[in-house]
């Protein structure tokens, strides 16, 4: 069944006020527990149709099927295909950013934090490696889900450019990067052998692939060893 096209807002977080929500186009979140718990019904049930089906070939009516509810309830709370979707991947995605991994591994030198973000990510993209197929496809052909896509990607790059500069502060990174330049670049590497591993199939061990896209790292910013 084809989605109802209509505008909505990829970056508008599910905590605005109504009046803000219908001016994004989007659906405000319902009043009522009730309600609450029919929406997160339709995004976890959203969820399991986006990762066997993809994003191209997932249908409203799957969806609503499977969170057993009728369609005409789905517009209740969303107004399409691509706000559901948005929806799923707004679950996901600060995880991604595994804000505790630098805590963790504080006093251990910035080889080490490396690796320890590196296997972070590698893990969460594996546990979630077909939903990032959806938002791969979804991205070639909806403009609001690119747009999610490379802002997501911003997010990754301006967190890892804030460590890249600061270990160019200490002495302990090539000081001629431009750290937000050297951020996405690295982040398109780490990016792409993910996809590679664990959406297109290639068979390569997990602590073989941690260890390598290190190394990269720490030869890419001319890491010296240190505190």
């Amino acid at each position: 069944m084809p989605s109802r096209s209509r505008p909505t807002s990829a970056d508008t977080p599910h905590d605005v006020a109504a009046d803000e929500a219908d001016t994004a186009g989007q659906r405000p979140l319902p009043a009522t527990a009730r309600g609450q718990r029919t929406r997160e019904r339709l995004i976890a049930a959203a969820r399991r149709v986006f990762e066997h089906d993809g994003y191209l070939d997932a249908r409203l009516s799957d969806i609503s099927s499977e969170a057993n509810v009728s369609v005409g309830s789905f517009y209740v709370y969303f107004n399409s295909k691509e706000e559901i979707f948005t929806a799923v991947l707004e679950q996901v995605q600060d995880s991604a950013l595994h804000p505790h991994v630098r805590a963790a591994t504080r006093g251990g030198g910035p080889i080490a934090e490396i690796e320890a973000g590196n296997r972070a990510y590698l893990m969460w993209y594996r546990r979630n490696a077909r939903l990032m197929r959806a938002l791969e496809q979804a991205a070639t052909c909806d403009e609001n889900l690119r747009e999610l896509r490379r802002k997501r990607g911003e997010a990754f790059a301006r967190r890892n450019a804030r460590s890249i500069r600061e270990l160019q502060e200490r002495g302990l990174a090539d000081p001629d990067l431009d750290p937000l330049l050297a951020a996405k670049a690295v982040d398109a590497m780490v990016g792409r052998m993910a996809y590679g591993t664990y959406v297109l199939g290639d068979d390569i061990p997990f602590e073989e692939l941690v260890s390598m896209l290190t190394r990269l790292w720490v030869n890419a910013l001319k890491i010296k060893t240190g505190r």
